[in-house]
């Protein structure tokens, strides 16, 4: 899997499991981030995320965001974007190329 790094970890709220971190770089709701550290290490999912107790669909480098975790995390703990390099073409659409190629190629 690609991964790249997007921030790091600013605080951890233990009672309501909610990280929040530093962004430097593009996240988006539906990503699948990592985090890691000296004693962590899980992916999961972003379900849902705030700037400043406002629900967003994105946030980009400089912003500060908190998010739900499904496990405890610390203060400099790095947040990586999994998948961070996507293809932008739909499966469908490389399907119909395979075949325009394969055709082609004939």
């Amino acid at each position: 899997k690609g991964a790249k790094l997007i921030g790091k970890i600013s605080h951890f709220f233990g009672k309501i499991s909610v990280a929040a971190i530093e962004l430097s770089g593009h996240v988006k709701v539906g990503d699948t981030i990592s985090i890691k550290g000296a004693t962590t290490d899980f992916e999961q999912k972003i379900e849902s995320m705030q700037i400043e107790n406002t629900s967003v669909e994105e946030a980009n480098s400089g912003d500060a965001i908190g998010i739900k975790v499904a496990d405890r995390v610390r203060p400099g703990d790095e947040v990586f974007l999994l998948d961070g390099f996507p293809c932008p073409l739909s499966v469908s659409q490389m399907i119909c190329l395979s075949h325009v190629c394969n055709a082609a190629a004939g």
